[in-house]
């Protein structure tokens, strides 16, 4: 959104009377619901669920609170609860990870393959320690590390409060050092990055 651009909420508004205006909310955000969507449930059902997002959105846009300015943490609770439907699909996606290292959202090859291949040692031992976390912690933390958003932004999208987000952030966390043996998490999901 440029500065010119009006608010989403300013959008959102005037798609309840002229529906049409609404694919501005699509364009805007799209591209960034279908990453955290691919990398939660792989690319196989990603574009669905982003379908379903935006056309639940559509549905619900006579009930968004014009006060939030910026909807995609709105887009991101409304994806978070499509993605809870598709848990089964997401548990194989990281168990798979586990067993190959091959993560779907990278690409298949990459001029720096020795690099690639500690990278994807890295995502195994990090999808192995997310396969074991309770749900609600995994929401927060993916949100947080994969989606970008802020504390507050991932309690507005899972209705939650801050707090909330800080203390399941703290236990994930702390599950996820226990799991790889001390490593810190915040590295590994800074090295997927950088090398996925």
């Amino acid at each position: 959104m440029s500065e010119t651009s009006p608010a989403d909420s300013a959008v959102i508004a005037r798609s309840r009377q002229e529906p049409e205006v609404f694919g501005e909310i699509f364009r805007r955000h799209a591209a960034e619901i279908k990453r955290f969507v691919i990398r939660r449930l792989g690319l196989d059902v990603a574009e669905d669920v982003v379908a379903e997002t935006f056309l639940a959105a559509f549905h619900q846009r006579g009930r968004y609170d014009l006060a939030r300015h910026n909807a995609l943490p709105w887009l991101y609770g409304i994806a978070t609860n499509l993605i809870g439907r598709h848990k089964r699909t997401e548990a194989r996606q990281l168990n798979l990870l586990v067993r190959t290292g091959v993560d779907p959202v990278t690409e298949p090859f990459t001029p720096r393959s020795d690099e690639r291949l500690s990278a994807q040692a890295v995502q195994q031992r990090l999808a192995a320690a997310l396969v074991a976390l309770p749900a609600g912690h995994r929401d927060v933390l993916l949100l947080v590390t994969w989606g970008g958003l802020s504390y507050a932004e991932a309690a507005e999208a899972l209705g939650i409060r801050v707090g909330t987000v800080r203390s399941r952030i703290n236990r994930a966390r702390t599950k996820i050092r226990e799991e790889l043996g001390g490593t810190d998490p915040t590295a590994l999901v800074i090295e997927e990055v950088r090398h996925g």
